[in-house]
């Protein structure tokens, strides 16, 4: 049934191969769903509504795959994306699977894997270009430790750099239309993981020889099990001109990483990461990196598919409530008076430096007892807030 909640590819919605793809595996338990074949996965994702899926390397050609076989699967895949009209926006590459990386891929210690995860990462941009892919991940998932007595982290910071600096280059020389998005993680499946948040991987950007070309891919779930609020990172990463890419899904705080579905764990603070995206108009993709729970056979995948981007929607258009809710806009309004932008829409006046100004702020007098008696009135924003997302304004 169609409703105002039913996706459409102008939504930008995408999927991994690896998340509707995933057979319930985890580290107690076998798998519990028969694998998906890849041509089947985009087939779905199409029916319901997904614009794009995206993939790592060896979800779609196996590692020791020939190169006719490799030829075929992606021939195969790519009539499949021309049957459907399906997109591969994103690719990145498994560099955390292989027992070769068990100490690392760009920052492992021995100098042999850092050059395999090179020449891994390499043929793997070729297959995303190929693909029609414009964007690349890396999330570091072996790039840490669990004794910090095995590894020089600036060192290992140093061959990271080295290795992000020679694959911009690659890109530039192929002259590829791509750009690079870092993924921050603090821990699992290593003790620590080198940057290992939104903020870690701003500040190691901007040491790279083409930080222009590398990003943000803010993850939900991997800010929160950090403790922090995943909305202040990738506003954060807009501030900068730097939010790439987003991978979306839900985690409880204190727990492993769970990739659950979008906002089913935390509806507001999927509301409020839903309403910054929104009222920015980021133009990128909303890109979901969760799976279904174990529970699901692979009609509860599509389920688990479906249910994730109609929440994201319903989302937005509580977003859409929240900016035209009278109540609400007239606190809001309220605040921006008080912060010296004269209500409405007029944004504060911003604090820029002159001798003159600096006197002036010198000389004024404040009353502070007023200041100090007045509130804030949050408390009721965000009883309106709750109220609307639980559908009672």
């Amino acid at each position: 049934m169609q409703d105002a909640y039913t996706p459409r590819p102008e939504h930008h919605f995408t999927f991994g191969l690896w998340t509707v793809g995933n057979p319930g595996r985890d580290p107690f338990g076998e798998p519990v769903r028969a694998p998906i074949p890849p041509a089947r996965i985009v087939h779905k994702l199409a029916e319901l509504g997904a614009y794009g899926v995206n993939l790592h390397d060896n979800d779609l050609v196996p590692s020791d795959a020939a190169a006719s076989e490799r030829d075929r699967i992606v021939r195969d895949f790519t009539a499949a994306l021309q049957a459907t009209g399906l997109q591969v926006p994103m690719a990145t590459t498994n560099l955390f699977s292989d027992p070769a990386f068990r100490d690392g891929a760009f920052t492992s210690n021995d100098a042999r894997v850092r050059a395999y995860a090179l020449q891994k990462t390499l043929a793997a941009i070729d297959l995303g270009v190929e693909l029609g892919a414009s964007m690349y991940v890396f999330w570091g998932g072996r790039e840490g430790v669990e004794t910090n007595a095995a590894k020089d982290a600036r060192s290992a910071l140093g061959w990271y750099r080295d290795a992000i600096n020679f694959l911009c280059d690659y890109v530039r020389a192929q002259r590829y239309d791509m750009r690079f998005a870092l993924e921050a993680k603090p821990n699992e499946p290593r003790g620590d993981i080198f940057l290992p948040t939104t903020g870690h991987m701003l500040a190691f950007i901007y040491t790279l020889d083409h930080p222009e070309m590398v990003g943000l891919n803010p993850e939900v779930a991997h800010e929160q099990m950090a403790g922090l609020d995943c909305s202040h990172a990738v506003a954060q990463a807009l501030d900068a001109g730097k939010l790439f890419h987003i991978d979306l899904n839900g985690q409880k705080l204190g727990r492993f990483d769970q990739d659950l579905r979008f906002g089913s764990d935390d509806p507001k603070g999927a509301f409020f990461l839903v309403k910054l995206l929104e009222d920015a108009r980021w133009p990128g993709m909303r890109h979901f990196d969760s799976h279904a729970y174990r529970t699901e056979d692979e009609d509860g995948v599509w389920d688990f598919a479906s249910g994730s981007m109609r929440t994201y929607l319903i989302l937005k258009e509580r977003a859409e409530r929240f900016n035209a809710d009278p109540e609400i806009q007239q606190l809001l309004a309220e605040l921006r008076t008080r912060g010296g932008g004269g209500g409405g829409d007029k944004p504060a006046e911003r604090i820029v430096f002159s001798a003159e100004r600096a006197r002036a702020l010198q000389a004024e007098t404040f009353d502070l007892p007023a200041i100090r008696r007045q509130g804030y009135a949050y408390e009721r924003l965000d009883q309106l807030t709750m109220e609307l997302l639980l559908g009672v304004r």
